[in-house]
């Protein structure tokens, strides 16, 4: 990077940190597609005059609100409500609601600014959003969830639509969640129609939608592990996180010939060093999705296998490391451990799991790493076409999604292969994919005019 692109890139943060002071989260996604954009625009010096990625990084439409509710004892509850509108210049606005009691401003605003690039990859048309709020469903009855989720959409419904934005799920809202929003949404409306994905496969769901950030995301590895003559047969593999994602990475990294090593969740992780196989892998969904219970309870289950507290789990020697739990959740000192036990392959589950610091380790060595905003486009790109079969009325079977969700989790892999390949033949997947996604809503956005 010459001086004059670094002289952008530093006034550009600049400019971000002064109008969003304290975002932390915000301020670390926005670097790091900047730092691979700014070349490319600094070439087409018309991009930098329309500031097309300061409009980028400017959300469309902020909204926030309060959402009361009524608690099992009869006290009101407030948590606060958002739904980030990023940008929508390829289509509807696209992404997920968390409900953690983590969510903020920042967090979402990372989150949505990476949706714009993630579903700019997919090559289906979908702008890009993000929403959510600080409500945690953990502990939390069947009935309190269901009040929460009923207050928290009526607030939302005024905003979203299968033309205007579309939310999924995230983490804490799966299922039970979506249907109790849809519900909500289809009373108030009067309507039923394709305005949240993740639905319940009775009423306009899509097959494989569970499993499509899983099994993306080893499907995008194959296709990095294939550029090295590899594949999962016989290989290592530490996952964090024990929710949706880590599950189905899990099965499907098993069936494609992997020995798993490791869950976890946020109080600590499992190492089974006899491999977590299928049926475990049935224990953790049971475990999780139905009981929602603590992952520290599949050693009681299985004995050989180890619990430890207040830990991460890339400690653990293995060949591929996929983190899927939550941002910033592997640090320098990690990536730095993970490559001296022998890791060669990371793939990112999760959103911006990685710290800046780990993936400066990551290229150092020359390793192969993939940013969340290509390896986990699957979940969102089968939430793409749940909305197409929505749209048309009709059902794709099992085997039709999976074919579609391979092709694009193929085609994104060549993308970031074109734009992210150095001049040592090394492929730089946070450059290509930064690149690759930026070009296609740069284009859009020129040619829409400056709105």
């Amino acid at each position: 990077m010459d001086q004059n692109t670094k002289n952008y890139v530093e006034s550009f943060m600049a400019n971000i940190i002064a109008n969003n002071p304290g975002e932390k989260e915000f301020h670390q996604a926005v670097r790091e597609v900047v730092e691979s954009v700014a070349p490319y625009i600094e070439a087409y010096p018309y991009l930098k005059e329309l500031k097309v990625l300061e409009r980028i990084a400017e959300p469309e439409r902020v909204i926030m609100f309060r959402v009361p509710w009524v608690d099992d004892k009869g006290e009101i509850q407030i948590n606060k409500g958002y739904r980030i509108q990023m940008n929508s210049a390829l289509g509807p606005y696209k992404g997920g609601l968390r409900f953690h009691p983590s969510v903020n401003l920042s967090i979402l605003k990372f989150l949505a600014f990476e949706q714009v690039f993630k579903n700019s990859l997919t090559t289906l048309p979908m702008g890009g959003g993000k929403g959510g709020s600080n409500f945690n469903p953990k502990g939390k009855s069947d009935n309190e969830v269901m009040r929460f989720c009923q207050s928290f959409m009526t607030e939302l419904q005024r905003h979203i639509g299968q033309d205007t934005d579309v939310p999924a799920g995230d983490i804490g809202v799966g299922g039970r969640e979506i249907g109790y929003m849809f519900g909500q949404y289809k009373r108030l409306r009067d309507e039923f129609t394709g305005t949240l994905t993740g639905k319940g496969l009775a009423w306009g769901g899509s097959l494989m939608r569970p499993e499509a950030t899983g099994y993306g995301a080893c499907y995008f590895a194959q296709e990095m592990l294939a550029t090295r003559g590899k594949s999962y047969e016989g290989q290592t593999v530490c996952i964090s996180g024990s929710g949706n994602v880590a599950q189905y990475a899990a099965e499907k990294a098993t069936a494609l010939g992997a020995k798993v090593l490791t869950l976890s969740d946020s109080n600590g992780f499992i190492y089974d060093p006899d491999g977590i196989d299928q049926s475990k892998i049935e224990y953790v969904k049971r475990l999780k999705n139905v009981i929602r219970g603590r992952i520290k309870e599949y050693v009681k289950e299985y004995p050989n296998a180890k619990y430890f507290p207040d830990e991460r789990p890339w400690s653990i020697p293995c060949d591929i490391a996929m983190p899927c739990a939550t941002q910033n959740e592997v640090n320098e000192e990690e990536a730095r451990l993970l490559v001296k036990n022998g890791c060669y392959c990371v793939t990112e589950g999760a959103n911006m799991p990685c710290e800046p610091a780990a993936i400066a380790v990551f290229h150092e060595a020359k390793i192969l790493y993939s940013p969340g905003k290509a390896s986990n486009a699957g979940g969102v790109a089968t939430s793409g076409i749940e909305m197409s079969q929505n749209s048309i009325r009709q059902k794709w079977t099992a085997e039709e999604v999976d074919a579609q969700l391979h092709r694009i989790m193929k085609d994104i892999h060549a993308a970031c292969v074109k734009y992210g390949t150095e001049e040592d033949g090394y492929v730089n997947y946070v450059k290509g994919a930064n690149i690759a996604g930026f070009i296609k809503v740069a284009n859009a956005m020129v040619d829409q005019g400056v709105v």
